[in-house]
């Protein structure tokens, strides 16, 4: 029998909350998930992600909210009667067992018949890859094979949503990259609906079809990787979407989103773009990606739409193709990009569009309906 996901139309969280005695790890979280899709839930460590993650699981009940699939509440039903499939950080194997026990371990608990079990752990095998390991104990494989096998446990079971807990937060740069291409074969091969774990916006960007941004239990932002990429809702969710250059700045009046702004930091002034209502006096912050800030070439002239900034460079790193350069510009240090090498001290010219300078309030909070839409993120 082959292996296919459960289906259901949507998955819907009704201002789920969770608290601990007087503290709050999540609260109000709202969003619709459509069957096959991938979502992943990014934040630092304490954002609320995992608790949220434990929650759908069934491993932590609710103190406010509901979990319905297709208008039927399973928040009250138990983990082990919701048909959800888990992958942990720390893999959960059985060392004694062998890989296709393990496989096999939920579908001995369901008392499923012999010939269809069998079936159904080769089949899970085959589609991770690990028919030459079938009989080898967990201590005998790799990092990334053991979390092969805890992937092929959870699908095993048909699940009809699957939850990943930061499941490659344990392997090497090199793993974590094939195991991302990994999940999302499977994930597509099979239609599953993922709700996937991480605290690394670059995997998240790689592997979801939409994110969700949590900081101190609350939403930030929901909306696919390109809408978060490249129109963060607050300087919070533009920190984890890589804009590096977060530089605390004074305005002149206040201005509406979409409103071209001039702001200050000392000596530095920066035409830019607003990424939200700004009140007239407030605080703000400006966030810039070091890819939009470019270093000139010595005879290279500035498109006209670019404004360019006079600094000095304190440190240059090959990355790759390209050299990530600081520079300091009056005290200020910049995160900027360049096509070639320069040595600690050299004068350069830094460029960016005005376009690409997201100026924020600095004041943070959970993102609004209305924010949301002017951020082209609301959650459909």
């Amino acid at each position: 029998m082959a292996i296919s996901a459960e289906t259901f139309e949507a998955l819907e969280l009704v201002e789920v909350g969770r608290s601990f005695g007087d503290r709050t790890a999540l609260q109000g979280l709202s969003m619709t998930i459509r069957a096959g899709e991938f979502i992943a839930l990014l934040g630092p460590s304490g954002c609320g992600k995992s608790t949220a993650l434990n929650c759908l699981a069934g491993l932590l009940p609710l103190t406010t909210g509901q979990i319905l699939i297709d208008g039927q509440r399973v928040d009250t039903v138990p983990a082990e009667r919701r048909g959800f499939g888990m992958v942990f950080q720390n893999y959960a194997l059985f060392p004694h067992m062998s890989v296709r026990r393990n496989i096999a371990f939920g579908l001995e608990m369901r008392r499923m018949a012999t010939s269809e079990m069998r079936s159904r752990v080769d089949e899970a095998i085959a589609l991770v890859k690990l028919e030459d390991h079938a009989d080898k104990l967990p201590g005998q494989l790799s990092g990334g094979q053991q979390q092969r096998v805890a992937i092929a446990r959870a699908i095993v079971l048909q699940p009809r949503l699957v939850l990943m807990d930061e499941p490659l937060s344990n392997l090497d740069a090199k793993l974590r990259l094939e195991m991302r291409g990994e999940i999302k074969r499977i994930h597509r091969r099979l239609g599953l609906t993922t709700v996937y774990v991480t605290h690394d916006q670059e995997e998240a960007l790689s592997m979801a079809d939409r994110l969700v941004v949590l900081r101190e239990g609350e939403v930030q932002q929901i909306g696919t990787p390109l809408e978060l990429h490249t129109t963060p809702t607050n300087w919070h969710v533009a920190d984890f979407m890589g804009y590096r250059n977060l530089v605390p700045v004074e305005i002149d009046g206040a201005a509406d989103h979409g409103d071209a702004v001039t702001v200050r930091h000392e000596a530095v002034t920066l035409r830019g773009t607003t990424a939200g209502r700004l009140p007239a006096d407030a605080p703000a912050r400006a966030g810039i990606r070091p890819e939009d800030l470019t270093v000139l070439g010595p005879d290279e002239a500035s498109p006209p739409d670019a404004q360019v900034i006079e600094g000095q460079v304190a440190v240059t790193e090959y990355v790759g193709r390209e050299f990530a350069v600081d520079v300091d510009v009056a005290g200020l240090t910049l995160h900027a990009r360049s096509a070639t090498d320069h040595e600690p001290g050299d004068t350069v010219r830094l460029r960016v569009s005005s376009s690409r300078v997201l100026v924020y309030p600095a004041a943070l909070g959970s993102a609004t309906q209305a924010e949301q839409r002017l951020a082209g993120t609301e959650d459909g």
